[in-house]
């Protein structure tokens, strides 16, 4: 076979099931490969980014990576956005581009750039195919770094002259490793940590939101009552109605949830982040006792210094512990500060909710009315923006990896072809992308690919007319902000446009049903909200004047 067919071979051996993306003359011998394959789909976009967010949320969703697709230059540059996205959120993904022939690689040549370099800052690894006997290492190396925690991704770049050479080599077969666990003698450290602990509560981050781990990590708090905080990317780590469950915390200030960290005298953080959000915003002091639980150690910083350190896989780890808690014993808690805590951020989640308004809406209002009308293990996706805020706070879930966000890399044009993936991956399961008016327009060519492919997806739009988050950043700093305001298509036009249903919301009491409306209709459906964003810099007040009380 050509090299460009073992490529696809071996991306069949590992299970490969996607690859999102747009060819080009560069990696034509490979499409014709991909073309012949039984197993891969092929799904052409309308852009290289899009194409990598898709890639991207069919790793977070499956644990498994998806192929995205580019040719030389300008598609290797498209690309680059979604896979930096990807890698920081951990999600895995294998980038796939095409190359000039390696004859014209070492001199200026018609779109020739160092493709490689470009990647390598923003994946786990970046390589280039050299000689076809490789192909085999090479995918097998992409995949299992891509997969292995914390996850990524990985690029491979196959030149057309390259592609074209005959080689008798075959695909490795994948062979799983178990990853390694957490030494006893650390367990039992941490046991006497949280006997001789009173307000003990736990930091859960993006690790957490791995199935086993959440199993793990629930019986745990159900045997000692241990509080949880999650991040942005942690939401469904715990169900949103356990007693244990203190809500998110990320919005670099002071929130209610914040006081359960203050008055902890130990903090265990669990599969945290610190891309999502920095220790100096609840450890300043650098005074909070920690054990850090993760499938790595801890990144260095001044403000993270854990006294102790449970390296390995986080689920066994988690599992371990509940098997042997009854070496915990008997212990004499302070929980009241985590109970207030709950009883105060509960109320704020309820206000609003019942609001009836025209004209503009609350944001508390549009996402009491998602959380009622969305099921336990349904999907919303935020793009960033003023929104993915609201949704941090105001949207709480059931279970893991139903509300996704991006907070590692925070890129914008994530969540509609975002969500054409995860109606790839969960096709019966009601999915919502929440935009803004800027994000959405970053992706909106993808309209088409949602309509060729039927994709059973709703996308809400929140209309603000201006770039949303910068304001209430800059007027929160600066008392004003600069000119951030633009125009936006009529919205019901374009839907039709690009042949999709679509629904403008007039009175915030019509937004339940509507939602229900679109839900049940075949196909991608377009909801509009003229959002009411004064409400930004009154939860900024609210949280500035924000004193725990005991």
């Amino acid at each position: 076979m050509k090299t460009s067919e073992l490529l696809v071979a071996c991306l069949e051996e590992e299970g490969i099931e996607y690859i999102f993306g747009i060819p080009g003359e560069e990696n034509a011998d490979f499409m014709m490969a991909l073309e012949k394959s039984n197993s891969i789909k092929f799904i052409l976009t309308r852009h290289e980014q899009g194409a990598a967010f898709m890639a991207e949320v069919y790793g977070r969703l499956t644990g498994t990576p998806a192929g995205c697709l580019g040719t030389l230059g300008p598609g290797a540059t498209n690309l680059i956005t979604g896979v930096a996205d990807a890698n920081m959120d951990r999600a895995p993904l294998l980038a796939l581009t095409g190359q000039g022939a390696s004859t014209r690689l070492h001199k200026e040549s018609h779109q020739i750039m160092d493709v490689v370099a470009m990647f390598k800052p923003v994946t786990k690894w970046a390589t280039t195919i050299l000689h076809p006997n490789s192909v085999p290492e090479i995918v097998r190396k992409a995949v299992r770094l891509a997969r292995s925690e914390k996850p990524g991704a990985c690029h491979i770049e196959l030149p057309e002259d390259v592609a074209k050479i005959p080689t008798d080599a075959v695909p490795m077969k994948p062979h799983r490793y178990r990853r390694s666990v957490t030494d006893p003698e650390q367990i039992d450290k941490a046991f006497s940590m949280l006997r001789a602990a009173k307000r003990p509560v736990i930091l859960a981050g993006n690790g957490c939101i791995r199935r086993r781990a959440s199993a793990e990590l629930r019986r745990f708090c159900e045997t000692t009552g241990i509080g949880v905080i999650n991040t942005f990317m942690a939401k469904g780590c715990v169900d949103l109605d356990a007693d244990y469950c203190l809500y998110t915390i990320g919005l670099q200030a002071k929130d209610v949830v914040s006081c359960a960290l203050d008055a902890a005298d130990l903090v265990i953080t669990l599969g945290y982040d610190m891309v999502e959000y920095h220790p100096r915003l609840w450890n300043a002091e650098r005074d909070k006792q920690i054990i850090h639980v993760d499938f790595l150690p801890a990144e260095i910083d001044e403000n993270y210094h854990p006294e102790l350190e449970l390296v390995g896989d986080l689920a066994h780890t988690l599992k371990t512990i509940n098997m042997n808690i009854a070496k915990l014993g008997a212990v004499k808690r302070d929980l009241s500060q985590q109970r207030n805590t709950r009883e105060e951020m509960k109320q704020q989640l309820l206000e609003h909710a019942d609001d009836e308004t025209e004209g503009t809406i609350r944001p508390q209002k549009v996402l009491a009315d998602a959380r009622a009308v969305m099921g336990s293990k349904d999907i919303l996706l935020s793009d960033v923006g003023a929104h993915k805020m609201w949704i941090a706070r105001y949207y709480q879930c059931h279970e893991p990896n139903t509300c996704l966000i991006p907070n590692g890399f925070c890129s914008m044009g994530f969540a509609l072809p975002g969500a054409i993936a995860a109606s790839l991956v969960y096709p019966n399961r009601n999915i919502l992308s929440i935009c803004g008016d800027a994000g959405f327009l970053m992706n909106v060519q993808e309209m088409e690919t949602a309509k060729r492919l039927n994709s059973n997806i709703v996308v809400m739009v929140w209309e603000d007319h201006e770039y949303g988050l910068i304001a209430w950043k800059q007027q929160n700093e600066f008392g004003h902000h600069t000119d951030l305001s633009f125009g936006n298509p009529d919205w019901l036009l374009l839907a039709q446009s690009f042949g999709w249903h679509s629904h403008y919301i007039e009175k915030s009491a019509a937004l339940q049903n509507t939602l229900r409306d679109a839900f049940d209709e075949s196909g991608p459906s377009l909801i509009v909200v003229p959002i009411d964003y004064r409400e930004n810099m009154l939860l900024t007040e609210k949280m500035g004047n924000i004193v725990c009380s005991i």
